[in-house]
């Protein structure tokens, strides 16, 4: 990278987060295949005419392109891949995947494995033929776990086995509370949401 900064074309990513910024802009927190977490400054994304404001929406396989040399980088274009529809659960399901990237992944750190089996959680996410979000939720846990350097010394369990998720639930869920030190808000609302 030179003093000058990095300009990345059309990278594939996911909106993780976003935050207001000035007047009429956003902060994105952004997973990039190839790049990690990357925090983005989406110029004008608020005004009711951009481009971007449509686009930079969670859930959704964009193509981005940044500029610059700072840590938080101006996004220069975004475009939408296929449009994934997610609901209820799921959605609440999909907003703890994105918790844990923000808060297990180091900044600019390409973890492509992860970015994958993001991907498949969301396409799994986004079934509605599918009985329960369990094992998609317990597959990527691992991985994320594993990938971040913090996995099991074991091989991988099968995640579809309905007698075997209530341990990999309790093992995935000591391992996360060890390492992050506060509980996730987005596993409060689920569990929340599994009493209804």
């Amino acid at each position: 990278m030179t003093k000058r900064g990095q300009r990345v074309q059309d990278a594939p990513g996911y909106v993780l987060y976003a935050s207001p910024w000035r007047e009429t802009s956003l902060i994105v927190q952004c997973f990039s295949r190839d790049h990690g977490l990357m925090a983005l400054a989406a110029k004008g994304a608020k005004r009711p005419y951009s481009v971007l404001r449509p686009v930079l929406v969670a859930f959704q396989p964009l193509w981005l392109s940044w500029s610059g040399a700072a840590e938080v980088r101006t996004l220069v274009r975004a475009e939408a891949g296929p449009v994934r529809l997610l609901a209820g659960r799921a959605m609440m399901s999909a907003w703890y995947l994105n918790e844990l990237i923000l808060r297990l992944l180091g900044r600019e750190d390409p973890h492509p494995g992860v970015y994958d089996a993001y991907e498949m959680a969301l396409d799994q996410l986004a079934d509605p033929r599918a009985r329960s979000h369990a094992p998609a939720l317990r597959r990527f846990e691992w991985l994320l776990l594993a990938q971040a350097g913090y996995g099991f010394d074991q091989p991988d369990p099968d995640f579809d086995d309905p007698a075997l998720e209530p341990i990999l639930r309790q093992q995935l869920r000591e391992r996360i509370d060890q390492l992050l030190e506060a509980p996730l808000r987005t596993r409060q609302v689920l569990l929340d949401l599994q009493r209804y």
